[in-house]
Formats: structure tokens, C-alpha cells, sequence
């Protein structure tokens, strides 16, 4: 599977770009701004986007959707409870004194079990990690999870935002993270990769003791 990371946006968001080497079929994960960027990154690889996934609603994650909509016509998918954020990214990257436009709204609403397929069989499982934002999900397949805000190298998402809560955060990470596996792969929203293991002996605040 071809795996390409971004850091776009001025708060340095990770967008995924996720790719089928034999059928060039694509995803990407959280474009939240540099619309140009992502689509040369595609073109360079001659990969075609099949979806749109967001990992949670806020506007460094979601920013660039508009564009990428109009550019590929992909579907957007998204949890239920983040969707209505989608229309709020101006007004809420306005409180960070930065821009965003507004997002379409989602194509199709994910739900925690689902699972997306692309390419040659490659899929992805998705689990509901809410905390950061009551909608926020992971995409697991095949070793790696791409894990958005709710947990980074040495750290976690903040919940102190509207709709974030700590326990719940913490409780998934440690009740739908950590029972992956040590060897699986962790790709944040932000930062560089970890491992579960990782996180499960040295995270300060999810740490397994």
C-alpha cells in the first residue's frame, strides 16, 4: 500500500494519502488545508480518489474538503456527531485568527465497525475514538491505524474544546487503541508516527502501569 504524508495547513495537520499500487485507487485522510499540495501529490503518484475520510471535524483536519470535493468528486464521509462542525470551519478557524472555508456537507455518515474498502482488497476498519471531539475516529488496516487528534507520540488530543471530554479520550484509547497490538503503527493528526507499545509504556497520560 502506498502511504504518502502531508503536512499542510499553518497548524501543520497530517493529510494521509493512502493508495493501491496495482489499481491506483486512493483515499485521503484529513485534508485540512493545501488543497494544490494534496492534488500534485495524487497526480505525481497517478492515483484516483475514491473517498474523503475525516478522522474528526476541526477545520486544520477538514479544511481543504471543499476543494478536494470539487477536484475529484469523491464522497466525504464522517462520523454523525462531527458532522455538523463541517459547516462551522470559517467561524472556528476565525477563533484561531485563520481562515477556512466551509465544508460540503458529508456524503455518507461512519459509524464504528464500518469498513471501507479500496484498491485491490485493501480495507479499512473504522473505530469510534471519541474525546477530542464526540465524533472522532481511527482508520485500522493491516498493521496501522491512522489515529487523528486522539493520540500522538508522547501525548494526546486536547479536550478542551467544545464537545471534548478527558475520560472519554483516555478510555479510547486504552479500551479501542491498545488491544490492537503493540507491533501496530500509529499515524496521528499531528507529529511523527509511534507504535502502540510505545505509547501503552511510555504515554504519561495513557500509560499501562
Amino acid at each position: 500500500m502506498i502511504i504518502k504524508k502531508l503536512e499542510v495547513g499553518p497548524i501543520m495537520a497530517n493529510c494521509f494519502i493512502l493508495g493501491c499500487e496495482e489499481t491506483l485507487e486512493a483515499v485521503v485522510i484529513d485534508p485540512g488545508d493545501d488543497a494544490a499540495e494534496i492534488l500534485f501529490e495524487l497526480a505525481e503518484s497517478r492515483l484516483k480518489v475514491k473517498y474523503i475520510l475525516n478522522t474528526h471535524g476541526h477545520f486544520d483536519h477538514v479544511g481543504a474538503n471543499k476543494k478536494m470535493k470539487e477536484a475529484t468528486g469523491a464522497p466525504i464521509m464522517i462520523h454523525a456527531s462531527d458532522a455538523p462542525m463541517l459547516g462551522m470551519l470559517a467561524a472556528h478557524a476565525a477563533s484561531f485568527g485563520l481562515s477556512a472555508e466551509n465544508s460540503p456537507a458529508a456524503d455518507l455518515f461512519l459509524k464504528d465497525g464500518d469498513t471501507i474498502s479500496f484498491g485491490k482488497n485493501i480495507t479499512l476498519k473504522v473505530i469510534h475514538t471519541p474525546g477530542h471531539t464526540p465524533g472522532g475516529v481511527s482508520f485500522y488496516t493491516d498493521g496501522k491505524v491512522f489515529v487523528g487528534d486522539t493520540l500522538f507520540a508522547g501525548s494526546i488530543g486536547r479536550t478542551d474544546f467544545p464537545g471534548g471530554d478527558y475520560d472519554t479520550l483516555i478510555a479510547s484509547v486504552q479500551k479501542k487503541l491498545f488491544p490492537l497490538g503493540d507491533h501496530i503503527v500509529a499515524y496521528p493528526g499531528h507529529g511523527p508516527e509511534t507504535t502502540i507499545g510505545r505509547e501503552k509504556k511510555f504515554n504519561p497520560y495513557v500509560a499501562m502501569r
